[in-house]
């Protein structure tokens, strides 16, 4: 089985500006970063050319497209938005299929309120699943989190954060690390 680094990229899944998601992106992306073992790029879908006028496979973005296929899992730092996920990132991760399949995905969500984005990762589930993602028990969220940055984008108590980041990262580590043994045996 391959010893090479596991490469997780970081989806930011809301443009909209103002954006709370977007420092825990990065501090999720800063953690990852000094871990040997892995390899991480953000994915701003700010910054994604994404057609509305078609359908699918036939609005795929090459980098996008390129990315997705080379990952070995994924993690999506998503926003509640009214109990539910940003439609752009939804049309989004529609844009690709095949370049999923048998791979992990860790759900980081974003909340103003209390529960931290429980709701938005409810409501992802079901289309990790189709997507033929393997979604990772453990999820990681950021309750209050205007609250939990300062003005520049740092967190205020990172111990707490790091700690539960830990826990996230170690079982998306090992559920990345068996998909790819498997998808690399052929066996599914």
């Amino acid at each position: 089985m391959s010893d090479l680094p596991l490469f997780i990229p970081v989806i930011l899944g809301t443009p909209r500006q103002g954006r709370m998601s977007e420092p825990v992106a990065q501090f999720v992306v800063q953690q990852i970063s000094q871990r040997p073992e892995l390899e991480t790029e953000l994915i701003d879908i700010r910054t994604l050319n994404i057609p509305s006028d078609d359908a699918g496979e036939t609005l795929k973005d090459p980098k996008f497209s390129a990315l997705m296929a080379r990952a070995d899992g994924l993690i999506i730092v998503v926003p509640e938005y009214n109990h539910g996920y940003p439609g752009l990132l939804k049309h989004l991760l529609d844009t690709c299929l095949k370049e999923y399949i048998h791979k992990a995905v860790g759900l980081c969500g974003v909340s103003a309120g209390a529960f931290g984005g429980a709701r938005v990762i409810q409501n992802l589930l079901p289309v990790m699943r189709e997507l033929g993602l393997v979604t990772t028990f453990y999820d990681l969220n950021f309750s209050s989190v205007q609250s939990l940055f300062n003005e520049s984008g740092e967190l205020l108590d990172p111990e707490p954060q790091i700690r539960r980041l830990d826990r996230f990262m170690d079982e998306l580590i090992w559920m990345s690390r068996v998909l790819r043994n498997g998808r690399q045996l052929g066996n599914h």
